[in-house]
């Protein structure tokens, strides 16, 4: 079978990656840094033999340029700097930087070396495996099913549209790019909800397709961005207001939605003075129980004075259409909101999709972890770093 490679652009990936690159490029252009591949379910066949057409994906993708037309997208952004853009210019992964092999069954991939030239690889690496996997299924059944799933998701919203209206409005964005059947069905997806939806689809965090659908590119900051703080030289108790307070002074009231549970929510809102709370536009959940978490977002700031019609609460954790209808409900007359729907959008086509992370896990030659508000997404390498960051947030 001839090669087809996965990916085509560098802009084939979340914005939330160009976000996060840009300070780091700007601040801390010396870090170091180790991200490492997990799948965290039993997969329908060993991962490992993947692995010669995870090597050529791999090539081709550190073959790739950003194309002048690119670069004008991301000039256009007005939070994107020019000299980041001058810096994209000249940039392209460094096949050295990522290395692929099999452990047993498993899959093994790590990324290692300056972070500014391996943090890029995440999303791509995560679609390369995805599309891969999903490649030996049967294509034109698995689409039958997506299409009459995305469908019924059509009507669903249009039953929804019925309702009294909350005194926020309900909007939508897809999340789906890490976990998606495919590109070219993610790009089916996203284009449907543009054309049948568009009082409630109101963007994608795939910039790619942002750019050639003309949709609003949607993204701030992800769990690595806090957790390098964690091996930057700060008080390891600082790492969050360290990490807060770069981004403000990076972005000066643009991308103001903070992610809440790398340490856990309580730990987070401990962090999250007035300050903070008045410079940041709002909060994002990504594990936990969302309804308690957003019960504390509320509390904390009524306890600050501040009024939550003017900040956004984002969920982005496992949702569907069904789940973030049901946020929505309880919230809605209380807070502006979003919601990033991902596997359930780009992957719903009656397969069962992988879970499948590369995360950050090393960080300066230090160990870095994240303490979710939810056991299962909790990632560390090192248990007596893990104890210790436990130990200094009070989480137990």
């Amino acid at each position: 079978m001839a090669f087809e490679p996965i990916v085509r652009s560098l802009l084939d990936t979340d914005l939330y990656k160009f976000t996060m690159w840009q300070p780091m490029l700007h601040r801390h252009p010396q870090a170091q840094s180790t991200y490492r591949f997990v799948c965290r379910n039993e997969p329908e066949y060993p991962l490992a033999e993947l692995l010669p057409d995870v090597q050529a994906q791999l090539d081709h993708l550190c073959s790739l340029r950003f194309h002048r037309d690119e670069l004008d997208f991301l000039r256009g952004l007005r939070f994107i700097k020019p000299d980041f853009v001058d810096f994209l210019r000249i940039f392209h992964f460094q096949r050295d930087f990522i290395r692929a092999w099999a452990e047993g069954d498993a899959l093994r991939i790590e990324a290692r070396g300056p972070q500014v030239h391996v943090m890029g690889f995440e999303i791509f690496v995560l679609a390369i495996v995805n599309e891969l996997y999903f490649r030996r299924f049967d294509h034109e059944a698995a689409l039958a099913e997506g299409r009459r799933r995305l469908a019924a998701k059509v009507q669903q919203l249009r039953a929804f549209a019925a309702e009294p209206p909350l005194a926020h409005p309900f909007e939508f964005f897809d999340f789906g790019v890490r976990r998606r059947f495919g590109r070219d069905w993610q790009r089916e997806v996203v284009a449907t909800l543009k054309e049948q939806v568009p009082e409630y689809f109101k963007g994608t965090s795939n910039v790619l397709l942002a750019r050639d659908l003309g949709l609003t590119p949607i993204g701030t900051m992800g769990h690595e961005y806090l957790q390098t703080f964690q091996a930057l030289g700060v008080r390891l108790r600082d790492f969050q207001r360290a990490a807060l307070e770069e981004w403000v002074q990076e972005y000066r009231g643009d991308l103001g939605i903070a992610l809440t549970d790398t340490v856990g929510m309580d730990a987070f809102l401990a962090d999250f003075d007035l300050y903070f709370a008045k410079l940041f536009d709002g909060l994002r959940h990504d594990s936990g129980d969302p309804v308690a978490w957003g019960e504390k977002a509320l509390a904390h700031y009524a306890k600050l004075r501040i009024d939550a019609h003017t900040k956004r609460l984002v969920f982005s954790d496992s949702l569907d259409v069904a789940k973030a209808l049901a946020l929505y409900r309880q919230f809605g007359d209380c807070v502006q909101m979003g919601f990033g729907i991902g596997t359930n959008l780009t992957n719903d086509v009656g397969l069962q999709p992988l879970n499948i992370v590369m995360k950050l896990v090393e960080a300066n030659g230090q160990p870095v972890a994240k303490l979710s508000d939810a056991p299962g997404k909790t990632l560390a390498t090192d248990a007596t770093f893990l104890a210790y960051l436990r130990q200094v947030f009070g989480v137990q």
